[in-house]
């Protein structure tokens, strides 16, 4: 078993017990599909009480660290040196629609650098964690992003925002460029997953624009540990305030970014 740090152990504390709510709230997800009005409700509400457990269990452990939540915004000492960032539940619409493929995203940053992940898939079963220096794991056997370095054998995810907004047609030309170099393209709506699964390997890259802090800062960490590349799309170091996010193998990044800036190159 790969040693874990206090700090990570409080983190995979809180992640398994928020984790264990979301998988008994999502077994009744189906029972309501077939209503009128629909689950929406009922997933806000466990969204809600997802968030309430991870607060308080991070804020029992670490009484002295800040906190950015997805629900509540942020909390705290705003001088505070570290600070949690934390979304409750990532993927909302595959839970709303009782999909299995969502997830708990827990994030710690320590003066502006991020240093730790957590992100526990509760249906599958499956932690990822990583701190900086310390590599990145899956259920505690170390994870590595791929070798891959031929784009038409690799396989690459993007992120889609649910609604129809202004940057539609800047995805789509992504999109279209993408799938004319590599060999697949996969949209999965679970911005901490997709990032997890890029250190695990089974992406090869991934990228999306429109994200917040707590849909990344897990994430980050994971990809980097893993020997992964993050920037933003264009190739500026990633910021919490970044209008995108780009993850890959070292062989890949440059290419997938290459692609990316000629779609769209006002907004690389």
């Amino acid at each position: 078993m790969a040693a874990r740090s206090a700090l990570l152990n409080v983190m995979i504390r809180a992640a398994d017990k928020a984790g264990r709510v979301l998988r008994r709230d999502y077994g009744e997800v189906a029972n309501l599909q077939v209503s009128r009005k629909g689950p929406a409700d009922f997933v806000s509400a466990a969204d809600l009480r997802a968030e309430k457990i991870l607060r308080e269990e991070l804020s029992r452990a670490r009484p002295d660290y800040a906190l950015l939540m997805e629900e509540s915004g942020a909390s705290g000492d705003p001088a505070a040196e570290r600070r949690w960032i934390v979304d409750p539940l990532d993927g909302t619409n595959n839970f709303l629609h009782g999909l299995p493929h969502f997830s708990i995203s827990i994030g710690l940053e320590e003066r502006g650098e991020l240093i730790a992940g957590v992100v526990l898939d509760p249906v599958k079963d499956e932690l990822f964690y990583a701190e900086k220096g310390r590599g990145a794991f899956l259920n505690d056997r170390r994870i590595r992003v791929s070798a891959r370095d031929r784009p038409e054998d690799a396989l690459v995810a993007v992120g889609i925002p649910f609604a129809r907004g202004s940057g539609q047609d800047t995805i789509l030309a992504e999109l279209d460029a993408v799938r004319g170099t590599f060999g697949a393209v996969r949209r999965w709506g679970t911005a901490s997953l997709d990032l997890a699964y890029v250190a695990a390997g089974r992406f090869d890259g991934y990228w999306q624009r429109g994200l917040s802090s707590w849909d990344t800062a897990a994430g980050i960490v994971l990809v980097r540990e893993a020997g992964g590349i993050v920037s933003e799309i264009g190739g500026r170091p990633i910021r919490h305030d970044s209008p995108s996010i780009l993850a890959a193998n070292q062989a890949l990044h440059g290419v997938l970014n290459r692609l990316l800036r000629g779609a769209a190159p006002k907004s690389a």
